[in-house]
């Protein structure tokens, strides 16, 4: 059986630690950003953790083991 390939546009948006945790961006930084005040923007540059059930689907998808 063949090797399965990696998600090419998942290895680009999402970051793999060296301990195998998943970070991703956060939405809602575009555009329209007078509406929004500086310390929701400020929160918004960080990076989030992908946590859960979406972070197995997302690690298979892109062929990432977790570290024990």
């Amino acid at each position: 059986m063949p090797k399965q390939k990696s998600r090419k546009s998942l290895t680009n948006r999402i970051k793999v630690t060296k301990n195998g945790k998943l970070l991703r961006r956060q939405s809602f930084r575009r555009h329209l950003k007078a509406g929004k005040s500086h310390k929701r923007l400020s929160h918004l540059k960080r990076q989030v953790e992908v946590v859960g059930f979406y972070a197995k689907k997302l690690r298979k998808a892109m062929g990432v083991k977790k570290a024990k």
